[in-house]
């Protein structure tokens, strides 16, 4: 297991990737009688994801990432040629409809979320944020002036530029006075670093204490975990967004299955361009990080500036 978590670093896979090929990984082994991997091929692999199918009734995207996981196990770490690949079949992923809020929803549901979750909420539905862009946003990363957010290495290790919800900005600024002093006491206490990316805490050895390199929510509690080195202030924990947003939607009275990353796709159908500039939402349509309704969505198309300028006014 520690050559496949050296693996998975070295290609720098999301630690969720991480986390769940460990899961299969360790699983197909229990099943398979604590039996070496490279002694066993494409038969035993077939005879788990039957037993996952069959047995244990999972689903098919649960399916294939099993089967990614042992795929990754064979071919980058033990480096064994397992035989046909045709043999061990993928299944076929249903396709399923999104689950889409109204404006008057989110609303209702935004309600009964206070505090940071409420912020939190807000930048899901009014910046269409991942919940975990929206956890490990750094104060460096928001410009009040020109009410953008960047993203750092989302999805697919991608940076994007997205527009800040002016519904949301005193109560983010005052968030992050509060913040401040925070920091401020754990820097007297001995305290105040943060996990910085890759190798940047070599390169720059003050940044961990910098202001701009703090994280926007902050967890309540110091982080000792060995991994991040010395005690550290972690981000708030993705769970906990969750519980709340689940208890908000539960008091609203909704029947929909929604959840925070429900807030991404609203935004998505109901662009809120008048809380950004010009220049950010033609680059948020080009990139079909919102929609714009026909053939004005053409990226580079000279229409996408005229939607863009109607949906502000």
């Amino acid at each position: 297991m520690d050559r496949v978590r050296a693996a998975i670093r070295t290609r720098h896979y999301s630690p969720r990737t991480e986390e769940a090929y460990a899961y299969w990984i360790r699983r197909f082994i229990v099943f398979q009688g604590r039996v070496h991997p490279s002694t066993i091929g494409a038969p035993e692999i077939g005879a788990f994801l039957t037993w996952l199918a069959t047995k244990q009734h999972v689903s098919a995207s649960t399916q294939n990432q099993a089967l990614s996981a042992l795929l990754f196990l064979y071919r980058d770490v033990l480096h064994v040629e397992i035989g046909e690949i045709d043999r061990v079949l993928r299944a076929q992923a249903p396709q399923r409809l999104p689950v889409v809020l109204t404006r008057d929803e989110v609303a209702c549901v935004l309600k009964h979320l206070t505090g940071v979750q409420w912020i939190i909420g807000m930048l899901l539905y009014g910046a269409g944020l991942r919940l975990g862009e929206s956890v490990e946003l750094r104060v460096k990363d928001i410009d009040f002036d020109r009410r953008e957010l960047m993203v750092r290495r989302g999805k697919r290790q991608k940076d994007r530029r997205t527009m800040l919800p002016l519904a949301v900005g005193d109560r983010l600024r005052a968030h992050l006075e509060t913040v401040k002093r925070q920091h401020t006491r754990d820097l007297a206490a001995g305290f105040g670093r943060v996990v910085l990316p890759f190798a940047l805490d070599r390169k720059f050895p003050n940044a961990s204490t910098e202001w701009g390199w703090q994280f926007v929510f902050p967890a309540a509690r110091i982080c000792r975990n060995p991994r991040w080195g010395s005690p550290s202030r972690y981000h708030l924990h993705e769970s906990a967004v969750q519980k709340a947003v689940a208890t908000a939607i539960r008091r609203a009275g909704l029947t929909k299955s929604a959840g925070p990353h429900t807030f991404r796709s609203v935004s998505t159908w109901y662009p809120p361009f008048k809380d950004c500039q010009i220049s950010t939402a033609i680059a948020l349509v080009r990139r079909r990080a919102v929609g714009v309704c026909g053939r004005d969505a053409r990226p580079g198309c000279a229409r996408v500036r005229l939607a863009v300028a109607s949906r502000c006014a």
